[in-house]
């Protein structure tokens, strides 16, 4: 466990000196070596920690940034706040955990289309953290459909965001308040086709397979995981 938390703080070490030159060189093999020297990591165990260069270092930014609004959320009293208003409430803290900058050479690194699914991965990531923080216990088809509309809310949003020049930001919270209505709609219109006798027929007949889908089991829950 010593040796564990030694690498996580390396690994955190070299992360936070990229984060000083990722804005100028990308998430980048450029940045990986400058971030190594300024850690004050040895390059073996710098290059242990991030192999695939620039990428691992913008996949290690991005999962920060999933933890700081876990936290941040965790701190918040939010158990009268309606359902909707806590999802934006989480998207919100997702994306003021974060530099614009650093999110934008992040966006073009895993717009290239070798990197494209890694991308998309960690969109759906966030989107799965942030219902995870809120509470939600599905674990039928209601996992897949609840990560699939937050992740395509969170993906425009953060694309609005990057180019939003406005007075702290209040044209993406607009947006933002926007896209989670139209989550909403869905979810009431998903709600409603179960009294829809077109639709009890489907899910009974070519659509029941439907009903066997199950949420992944996540990593801490497999057998032989410990916990703390």
């Amino acid at each position: 466990m010593e040796q564990e938390n030694s690498m996580e703080r390396a690994k955190d070490r070299i992360l936070d000196a990229a984060l000083l030159h990722a804005p100028f060189d990308g998430w980048s093999e450029v940045t990986l070596v400058a971030a190594i020297a300024d850690s004050g990591v040895a390059e073996a165990l710098g290059r242990a920690l991030y192999p695939r260069g620039g990428v691992d270092l913008a996949v290690a930014y991005h999962r920060r940034g999933d933890q700081a609004m876990r936290d941040a959320l965790a701190a918040r009293d939010v158990a009268a706040l309606r359902m909707r208003e806590k999802i934006t409430l989480a998207v919100r803290l997702r994306l003021e955990a974060a530099d614009k900058e650093l999110v934008r050479r992040g966006s073009t690194l895993f717009g290239m289309p070798q990197h494209a699914a890694e991308g998309a991965g960690l969109i759906w990531a966030t989107a799965d953290a942030i219902w995870r923080a809120l509470g939600d216990e599905s674990r039928d088809l209601n996992w897949y459909t609840k990560r699939a509309s937050l992740s395509a809310v969170y993906a425009a949003t953060v694309l609005y965001w990057l180019g939003d020049h406005s007075d702290g930001n209040a044209d993406s919270w607009a947006f933002l308040d926007r896209r989670i209505e139209n989550v909403m709609q869905f979810e009431k219109a998903k709600a409603g086709l179960r009294e829809n006798p077109v639709a009890k027929a489907l899910m009974n007949g070519p659509l029941k397979f439907l009903e066997k889908l199950r949420a992944p089991v996540p990593a801490d829950d497999l057998p032989g995981q410990t916990h703390n």
